[in-house]
């Protein structure tokens, strides 16, 4: 209960801090990050269609392990029966816009099962969204390994 009180006090003595915020927030910057969200949540529930409006049909994808693929290719190791990812998350990330561009770079962690063994990941990546007719879509993907 103190905590809550604290936390509208806060709110109520500083408004105009929290304007300033908001104003700073480009709409499009958190529609970017709410779509890595929804790639990661989708990978996790090994959902390829959800994952294929958001990915663009040219998408050049290089995994953490060097890998290149293409969208289909990257489609099917999603759905691939022996990979069981149980949590995806950013634990950093940042868009930074260029009109119809945005560029999102931050670090994951991912742990799960593959091949019946567990595995845990953590990886710095770099994504490209384009924004075309209305419709943000990933058009290239990469990752590295960092260490945990």
């Amino acid at each position: 209960m103190r905590l809550i009180i604290a936390f509208v006090l806060a709110l109520v003595t500083c408004p105009p801090a929290l304007a300033q915020s908001k104003a700073a927030v480009d709409p499009e910057q958190t529609r970017i990050l709410a779509l890595e969200t929804a790639w990661n949540r989708a990978e996790e529930q090994k959902d390829a269609k959800a994952l294929d409006t958001l990915l663009a049909s040219s998408l050049l994808y290089i995994d953490y392990d060097g890998t290149l693929m293409n969208k289909a290719q990257f489609l099917e190791s999603v759905k691939a029966p022996s990979l069981h990812p149980e949590q995806i998350v950013n634990e950093t990330v940042t868009a930074q816009m260029y009109g119809n561009i945005a560029i999102v770079s931050g670090v994951y962690r991912e742990k799960g099962k593959s091949a019946g063994k567990a595995y845990l990941r953590r990886g710095r990546f770099i994504d490209t969204w384009i924004n075309l007719n209305g419709t943000w879509q990933c058009v290239t993907s990469q990752s590295t390994l960092i260490g945990r």
